[in-house]
């Protein structure tokens, strides 16, 4: 079965980073896409950033050029890097799997709250 673990959430300023990681079980991410995903106050889940299992990287538009997702060298954990962070980027975020990044697996841990103050 596989597990996700998201961890590194908290509450930043406006302007600040934070560091989130995905913790993987088995060797999920050599065969299966990873993604960050999000979840702010009443709206839709939405991708953030996502690197296939070949390696390929994807970003919202929103987030590119703040944000950097990469996996350690093991293929166990999933980083998203957030900087500049903005009010609008706080939601919960997730990691997801799949296929595609795109068409994630309906199969979702916690999250992890991200608060982001003005």
């Amino acid at each position: 079965q596989v597990q996700l673990v998201e961890s590194g959430g908290g509450l930043v300023q406006a302007g600040g980073s934070l560091r989130l990681s995905c913790a993987a079980s088995g060797s999920i991410l050599s065969f299966y896409a990873i993604g960050w995903y999000r979840q702010g106050p009443g709206l839709q889940r939405e991708l953030v950033a996502g690197i296939s299992a070949g390696g390929a990287l994807r970003y919202a538009d929103s987030v590119k050029g703040r944000f950097t997702i990469s996996r350690d060298n093991a293929k166990t954990t999933v980083y998203l890097q957030m900087n500049s962070l903005k009010p609008e980027d706080t939601a919960v975020y997730y990691c997801g799997f799949g296929r595609n990044v795109y068409y994630p697996e309906n199969s979702w841990g916690q999250g992890t709250q991200v608060t982001v103050s003005s």
